[in-house]
């Protein structure tokens, strides 16, 4: 048996081991596409204008989220100097924090070997550590959530503690401020109205009249941005304020929710796709110790308030015909103290060491697939499929790290064939991440950033020239050396075109940058220099000997200009 010391040992070398692979990678590599940039920039804007209530991007407001993940990669970036540096640490943090939350209450409500559990759960969990290193909002968000429902939990099953209440609802109010959905901690009071009266017999009552403030808790908090943003628009009360008002607050939040315009998928596609994916093996686990589980539910309140929340979470995402395996994301660090609980009981089951000799072929022949795939590459590179020759290159800078990688990886699951098998997946997982982050990461980078053609640009055009852009992506303008014009991210590519057309006629040396896949009207395309490809399009300059004779008039009048203050994304 194991002592509590020893447990709580390993517990602070696992946390450390995933806080150190979280902050693995930092300044490596760029923002990547899809949503990377677009945050980066708008933070950098938001540094070199000064605007925070209204966030832009390229000089256009970007009404999409509200702005509190834009301010906290803004104050890095403003302390640091250097998106490169700056743009993965609110993500990183955030989870590190989540971490720590989830190990705490597995600590306070069970005992140390369930923290350590909770721990390894989160970071062998696919979906974690994805998002950990990633610099999208939902790392960020899941905090706030997570740090909702501890405060919760702290004051219901353990308290009454009143101040963790009310700073769960201040939590919630800077969820909702980061992604909308921070209120879903709210979802929680419906299991622990059901199952929990007070916390232990004898112990203060946890339900009364004061439960009531928590409301005007959150909305105090959310008012510290509505009420200035709100009061800006009604004063100045242009057109644009008030469509990013309107798109914000009613477009973006209950029109996306209940009429949503991508991303549609079926009622189903959390629990036949996603869940299976970037949970596994969670549902394997919980399938095959179902009994087991029904056991725990049985008998331990705690664990059916969790277990509850969770399926309530899935359940409202599941109302909305959008669908994205991310929205879930919240509900995985309560569900690893679930699933952390659960493997307390069954470790020890003939069962569960069928399973562990199953997942460590499976792991060991992915280690042996990783070696056999980077040797592939070095002895064999024109067997490569067609669509993956112009990247032979890359491919062959990565041969030996992935060798290496696969024998690395094979080595290490052979070391811990006896130990538990949550250690085995934890340390596969952290093993991998750290791979990718410190070897390729910087391999990987100069192919999923334009920065070698807006270097090309630079090179093509003089000084004076001026640049446009059609087919905004906000990874150019973090590249650009010069002022960039574009025409509305938010404008039909015909509409964007006749402004750019218009433009292009009001003084000379301006110049348009346009993908050769774009379907021109009011342009000779063939006239078009070359610059190379990005972002698996190829990209050409028209200058003014492109422009059409005539073009037809746009519906409205935009542009926006961006003026970087710096070089690129250099300090």
């Amino acid at each position: 048996m194991t002592s509590d010391t020893t447990v709580r040992r390993q517990t602070l070398f696992w946390l450390a081991a995933t806080a150190l692979v979280l902050l693995a990678g930092i300044g490596l590599r760029y923002p990547w596409p899809a949503d990377e940039p677009r945050f980066a920039q708008i933070a950098r804007e938001m540094v070199e204008g000064g605007q925070w209530l209204f966030p832009t991007r390229g000089g256009e407001y970007y009404p999409d989220k509200p702005p509190v993940f834009l301010w906290f990669s803004a104050l890095f970036y403003g302390l640091l100097g250097n998106l490169k540096l700056s743009f993965l640490l609110p993500s990183a943090l955030a989870s590190i924090g989540t971490l720590w939350l989830v190990h705490d209450l597995g600590r306070r409500l069970w005992n140390a070997q369930t923290a350590l559990f909770a721990v390894l759960v989160l970071a062998f969990t696919p979906q974690f550590l994805l998002q950990g290193k990633a610099a999208q909002m939902d790392a960020l968000v899941t905090f706030w959530i997570t740090l909702g429902c501890y405060g919760l939990l702290r004051h219901f099953l353990t308290g009454p503690h009143w101040r963790w209440y009310f700073l769960s609802w201040v939590a919630m109010g800077l969820g909702i401020m980061t992604k909308g959905v921070g209120f879903l901690p709210l979802l929680m009071l419906l299991p622990l109205a059901l199952w929990v009266k007070r916390p232990v017999d004898g112990a203060a009552p946890v339900w009364s009249w004061r439960l009531l403030l928590g409301l005007p808790v959150m909305l105090a908090v959310i008012a510290l941005w509505l009420g200035p943003m709100l009061w800006q628009v009604h004063s100045v009360g242009t057109d644009t304020m008030v469509a990013y008002r309107n798109d914000l607050l009613f477009r973006q939040t209950g029109e996306r929710f209940v009429n949503a315009w991508h991303h549609v998928k079926p009622w189903h596609y959390f629990f036949t796709q996603a869940i299976p994916t970037v949970w596994f093996p969670l549902p394997l686990l919980m399938l095959v110790f179902w009994r087991p589980l029904a056991g725990l539910l049985r008998e331990d309140p705690k664990l059916r308030v969790l277990l509850a929340w969770v399926g309530l979470v899935l359940l409202f995402f599941s109302l909305s015909s959008g669908k994205r395996e991310v929205y879930i994301f919240p509900a995985l660090p309560l569900l690893s103290l679930v699933v952390a609980v659960l493997w307390g009981q069954v470790r020890e089951r003939a069962l569960a060491w069928k399973i562990g000799t199953v997942l460590q072929w499976l792991l060991m022949a992915l280690a042996v697939l990783l070696a056999g795939l980077g040797l592939a590459l070095l002895l064999a590179p024109h067997r490569l499929p067609a669509r993956l020759q112009d990247y032979s290159e890359l491919l062959g800078a990565v041969a030996w790290p992935l060798i290496g990688l696969g024998l690395a990886w094979l080595a290490l699951l052979l070391w811990l064939r006896r130990a538990d098998l949550f250690v085995r997946l934890a340390a596969s997982s952290l093993a991998v991440w750290l791979f990718v982050s410190l070897l390729v990461w910087p391999l990987v980078d100069p192919y999923r950033t334009p920065q070698r053609l807006m270097q090309q640009v630079e090179q093509r055009l003089p000084a004076s020239a001026e640049l446009g852009l059609l087919f905004f992506k906000e990874q150019f303008l973090l590249f650009a050396e010069r002022p960039l014009t574009h025409f509305s991210y938010l404008a039909p590519l015909a509409e964007q075109e006749k402004n750019a057309w218009i433009w292009m006629r009001e003084a000379p040396g301006r110049h348009l940058l346009v993908p050769t896949d774009a379907e021109l009207s009011c342009f000779d395309v063939s006239r078009a220099v070359s610059l190379g490809e990005a972002h698996r399009r190829e990209w050409v300059l028209l200058g003014p000997d492109t422009l059409a004779s005539a073009c037809g008039s746009p519906r409205k009048a935009q542009r926006f200009v961006y003026r970087p203050v710096t070089r690129g994304v250099l300090p």
